[in-house]
């Protein structure tokens, strides 16, 4: 992974994140930088997920990395709405 797949991951996932929560039905406890955070490692396992897999070698845009990382994120802003949900009751 180079320092330039690292940047575009992280621009990414900021987006991802944002689309994670807005697919993610009903309220989520978070905040957006909670969400961003979220994002951006979605984007980063993601990536890291279609390179073993052998689907980040392709030309042009990635859309099946795009999934894959907007999957992870609404997993991952799904788990941590339930986390933080579960800690203030």
């Amino acid at each position: 992974m180079t320092i330039q797949s690292i940047i575009g991951a992280i621009a990414i996932g900021a987006v991802i994140g944002v689309l994670g929560r807005l697919l993610l039905p009903g309220r989520q406890p978070i905040g957006w930088i909670l969400t961003i955070v979220v994002g951006i490692v979605a984007a980063l396992v993601g990536t890291l997920i279609a390179q073993v897999l052998g689907v980040a070698t392709t030309p042009g845009i990635d859309w099946i990395e795009l999934v894959m990382q907007l999957v992870l994120a609404v997993v991952g802003v799904g788990l941590v709405a339930g986390l933080r949900r579960g800690s203030r009751t």
